[in-house]
């Protein structure tokens, strides 16, 4: 079911310093830039192999990644696990005994598709499913 860490989200609080280092630090050629205002986010990612890095600065303190900055600090937000189809992987993890914590997936960055799973039965992980449709950036 699991066909990758589809990504793994960093809270920071100033994108472009944020970027700055680590394109410093891991020699970063190309970042790709995003805005989620219904999750009160900015973004920028990088590949590392298959997998992304996205770094999210929270533009409203009262959502949720806005919420886990203050109480937090930096680092660590969410991993996200890839699966080939959402619909699949849900009726597997609720026939597994698992929860999520919305009834219907979210739109993410381009256009993928998110579905957050229940922390309380994942020892406090912030995790979540994602499908994901290629894109152009994908092919360079």
């Amino acid at each position: 079911m699991l066909t990758r860490v589809h990504h793994i989200n960093l809270l920071v609080r100033d994108l472009d310093a944020a970027v700055a280092r680590y394109r410093a630090a891991f020699a970063i050629a190309r970042f790709e830039f995003g805005d989620l205002p219904e999750r009160g986010v900015r973004t920028a990612r990088f590949r590392a192999g298959e997998s992304w890095i996205v770094l999210v600065q929270p533009t409203d303190p009262d959502s949720v990644p806005g919420q886990q900055l203050a109480a937090h600090g930096e680092g660590l937000f969410l991993l996200s696990l890839g699966v080939d189809s959402l619909a699949s992987a849900r009726e597997t993890v609720l026939a597994g005994g698992g929860a999520f914590t919305q009834d219907k997936p979210r739109t993410g960055l381009e256009g993928w598709q998110v579905l957050d799973l229940d922390p309380a039965l994942f020892s406090g992980a912030l995790l979540q499913l994602t499908e994901e449709k290629p894109t152009d950036f994908d092919s360079e």
